[in-house]
């Protein structure tokens, strides 16, 4: 049935060959979709030793079995590949329009292969694709192509291309769709632009089909009615400031990064914070598609050195171009985030990166001639400078584009890399947030608040408060919701949305509203055990495909600074992160060996003994 268990369509771009293949109904019930799929076909097709940007790593993109529907926030898709960043997996996931509309083509997933020898683009216009050329188009930003690529297909149709970084193969470039939503960590730009592919533009024709329509209407409505009624009198503070008001929350419990997590507290944090955003730039507020909450910012610089208009600043990118380069000019740090949006930039990283060299710099260990500049905290023209620079690999952009920890081995202090894995940390501070640096440590695609995310129950006490600064109770927490939201990346949905109203409202968060849309749409008739189980299937097949790559218990790890270095500032002040403490009950929650492998039994109960 159309709409689930759909179709792959497999792209060979050595050969410029395009192949329809039908889902396997076992494999689509056994790993939902979307991150699901993605690492059953990762585990299946790639090498885990191949080199991430060669023609042998393929790129997967795929959308969850709600995603084009009317469930709330059905908006998502994930990108799977093997990271040039961390030589890790990846599954990079973003929203807006384009998931929605790629899904309505019937296409469930599309696996790209090999390199094409001239730069093409990827036309879907309903069931029928064609690749054709894109050198007219290659080396235009994000926003150019978007409007190349619609001009030339159907003004309608929707978008997902890379820019320059991903051409010129920056490590941590992103795929952005609806031209500023980003598909932002790990690289999968670069994995792009390593195939010589620019983009992809889809137009759906057909509605997205239900299983049950009237049963999935009314499940949606109980939902939906749920948030209007919480929401009544009180409006989402994510629809009134977008995911920038966060810093309220990280600021308050120490946890803000600042110049490069040498601190907790940014005493600049209200000058860059949601509210001061609403009331200086904010033009309107953007939804993604069925979402009632709608925090996406679209905002304008009206006057001034960084004039411009664009999307966001988010909270991520407020933290690692704001308080981590310890800038307090909310305009210079918003010009720097529409650069990396229309250059096709992972703003987490570039933040992260600059923050890095801002370090080197202020220790002597990095000079001002191989900068071209001083490179001081609080510099926002250098930010924005910088983060043009990478982009376009010129200058010392093309050092920092390989990413921070990359830089900071090539000047001789890779301890001042803030990465797990390789990829930057999010904007938590782990020696105030425990659970957060096991879940960083732990993460498949190294550090990532959203395998998880602990700043729920550790600092907004969604559904309850949990200590921030306890270790001995976390490790179950936090394997718990790492399942859990390995099941709403494979669904096809939004954290925002799901945490607070789709999952049961205990620490075991248990995914009884995701059950219901699922079942109403596709009539697999999971139970709640089921569904947990396919979670935990796919965090397991994640890590066998890392182990393949040769990574264990030594890369669950974190900085010297995190695990050995107090925060100096800050309710959290005195602390360090106690990761080794919560490694080991983790990995014996996990069924995994001391060294941090899945054991033969685990992996017989979750019916992976054969990958």
């Amino acid at each position: 049935m159309f709409g689930w268990c759909g179709k792959i369509l497999r792209i060979n771009l050595s050969a410029g060959k395009i192949g329809v293949e039908e889902l396997d109904a076992n494999v689509c019930r056994d790993y939902v979709g979307g991150r699901g799929l993605g690492i059953y076909y990762l585990l299946k097709e790639v090498d885990p030793s191949c080199d991430p940007l060669a023609t042998k790593n393929i790129m997967i993109m795929t959308t969850g079995p709600l995603t084009g529907t009317v469930a709330p926030t059905g908006a998502r898709y994930m990108v799977t590949t093997k990271s040039p960043l961390t030589g890790a997996i990846t599954c990079s996931n973003s929203g807006g329009y384009f998931p929605a509309e790629l899904k309505k083509t019937g296409y469930d997933a599309i696996i790209f292969e090999g390199k094409s020898p001239q730069p093409v683009y990827l036309w879907i216009d309903g069931d029928q694709a064609e690749l054709r050329s894109a050198q007219n188009i290659w080396g235009m930003t994000t926003h150019e192509a978007d409007d190349a690529l619609r001009k030339e297909t159907h003004k309608k149709a929707k978008t997902s291309v890379i820019g320059p970084a991903g051409e010129k193969l920056v490590r941590f470039a992103a795929i952005m769709n609806d031209r500023d939503r980003a598909a932002g960590r790990s690289g999968v730009g670069a994995v792009m632009g390593s195939k010589n592919l620019k983009g992809f533009v889809v137009r759906g024709r057909q509605e997205v089909s239900l299983f049950d329509p009237e049963g999935f209407t009314a499940v949606n409505n109980k939902y939906r009615d749920k948030f209007k009624k919480a929401t009544k009198d009180n409006p989402p503070p994510l629809r009134l400031h977008g995911t920038a008001i966060t810093v309220v929350g990280t600021q308050s419990h120490g946890v803000f990064p600042t110049r490069n997590f040498q601190q907790g507290t940014f005493e600049g944090w209200q000058s860059i914070y949601g509210e001061t955003l609403t009331k200086k730039y904010l033009i309107r507020r953007k939804p993604c598609f069925s979402c009632p909450i709608s925090c996406g910012r679209v905002t304008r610089i009206p006057d001034g050195p960084f004039k411009g208009e664009g999307e966001g600043p988010e909270y991520e990118t407020v933290y690692s171009l704001g308080s981590d380069c310890g800038v307090d000019n909310l305009a210079a740090l918003t010009k720097a985030n529409y650069v990396c949006n229309e250059l096709g930039l992972d703003t987490i990283s570039m933040g992260s990166a600059i923050a890095c060299a801002m370090e080197l710099f202020e220790k002597g260990y990095l000079d001002e001639s191989e900068i071209g500049m001083p490179l001081k905290w609080g510099d926002g023209q250098a930010v924005v400078t910088l983060a043009r620079q990478t982009g376009l690999r010129e200058g010392f952009g093309d050092i920092l584009a390989e990413g921070s920890l990359r830089m900071a081995t090539k000047y001789g202090h890779p301890e001042l890399a803030i990465v797990a894995k390789g990829q930057d940390f999010a904007g938590y501070d782990p020696r105030g947030e425990q659970g957060m640096g096991l879940a960083y440590a732990t993460s498949p695609i190294g550090a990532s608040h959203m395998r998880g995310d602990p700043a729920y129950f550790e600092l907004l006490g969604v559904p309850f408060n949990v200590d921030p600064l306890t270790w001995k109770d976390k490790p179950p927490i936090v394997a718990k919701w790492q399942d859990v939201f390995a099941v709403i990346d494979s669904a096809g949905l939004c954290v925002f949305f799901t945490v607070r109203y789709l999952l049961e409202p205990t620490l075991e968060a248990r995914p009884i509203g995701i059950m219901e849309l699922l079942n109403a749409a596709t009539g697999v008739g999971y139970t709640l055990e089921e569904l947990e189980k396919a979670g935990e299937r796919i965090v397991n097949a994640e890590r066998l495909y890392l182990k393949r790559a040769g990574f264990s218990r030594k890369d669950d790890s974190l900085p010297p600074r995190i695990t050995n270095e107090p925060l100096p500032d800050g309710p959290a002040k005195g602390m360090v992160c106690h990761l080794d403490e919560m490694l080991e009950a983790y990995y014996k929650i996990r069924g995994w060996s001391a060294d941090g492998i899945p054991t033969e039994k685990k992996l017989r109960a979750l019916g992976l003994i054969e990958m």
